[in-house]
């Protein structure tokens, strides 16, 4: 903590997250190239954080810094649970003395650990870290029960394809299709994730000066929104909880600028945004009513 390099962070919910894995990185290209002119007359950019390896799309983790739910989950059991494995086999801190595994801790089961035959199901063969990604990936989405007057007219307000509302469709994207896929009812399927997937620059109140892949100190991918009725604590940090604004506070976290940067500058001398991108956007939220601003809330409430 003395030496600022401790960032708090709450976990990011994993269902329906074999849908996101499964969208064609040409339909997120697409998608976000969409309503390109209205985008940029709100100041909205946004890019996709890749991979070193094939220069594809990364999409899991708050600055979308994992390909795969494989690679988020082998990681996630590495670093937040101390767990050697396949995917991260090397302990991240190797203190001399204290590494009494040299081998990954969570490997694939050679022998059936129930019935110590050679053959298994593929849960019973499989090592946690697949385990756990096969569970992200066949993990329903939660399902919106939008219905009163007041949701549809925040959902109205919010933006659905293809009217942008004051726009935070634009960034929240409402509807994504998958690829084929080898499971059932998951292949050409349309849903409803709110993100484009892409990180953007949040400015400098959310900058956490964390870079992770092309993901640089305040970017961060747009959070999914299904399910957000089902939560209490808000943006990467937890900062917008009970008692402290909630929801609302979230939404208007994602205005900041920087007050110490000249006109047309467009980043500061710590690579931070000098403006977040939500700023239109939320000087539009802004100018509703009380009335219409709730509305919104009870929509996103129902998600």
């Amino acid at each position: 903590m003395a030496n600022h390099n401790v960032i708090f962070r709450i976990p990011t919910p994993v269902f329906g997250l074999g849908l996101i894995e499964n969208v064609p990185d040409l339909a997120l290209q697409a998608n976000l190239q969409s309503n390109h002119a209205l985008k940029e007359s709100l100041g909205i950019k946004g890019r996709f954080n890749t991979t070193g390896n094939d220069g594809t799309i990364t999409r899991f983790g708050w600055k979308a810094q994992n390909k795969s739910l494989l690679i988020f989950s082998t990681e996630a059991y590495n670093v937040e649970q101390g767990v050697s494995n396949e995917g991260f086999p090397n302990e991240r801190s190797a203190v001399a003395g204290c590494v009494f595994n040299p081998t990954p801790e969570d490997s694939t089961h050679i022998v059936n650990p129930v019935t110590g035959g050679d053959t298994g199901t593929a849960s019973d063969m499989s090592a946690d870290g697949i385990a756990f990604a096969a569970f992200m990936r066949l993990t329903a989405p939660p399902t919106p029960t939008t219905s009163t007057a007041s949701e549809l007219h925040g959902k109205a307000l919010f933006g659905t394809a293809p009217n942008p509302g004051i726009g935070c469709v634009l960034c929240h994207s409402d509807r994504l299709t998958t690829a084929s896929s080898p499971f059932t009812g998951m292949g050409g399927f349309t849903f409803r994730p709110f993100t484009d997937v892409a990180i953007h620059n949040m400015g400098p109140g959310l900058a956490d000066f964390v870079n992770q892949g092309v993901a640089g100190p305040d970017e961060f991918r747009t959070a999914p929104l299904w399910g957000v009725g089902q939560r209490i604590f808000f943006l990467h940090d937890g900062r917008a909880g009970p008692g402290n604004g909630g929801l609302l506070k979230a939404i208007l976290e994602h205005q900041s600028s920087d007050p110490h940067c000249a006109p047309g500058q467009q980043f500061n001398g710590d690579g931070v945004a000098c403006r977040s991108e939500a700023n239109a956007v939320i000087e539009r939220f802004k100018g509703l009513s009380a009335s219409d601003q709730q509305d919104i809330l009870n929509f996103l409430r129902s998600l």
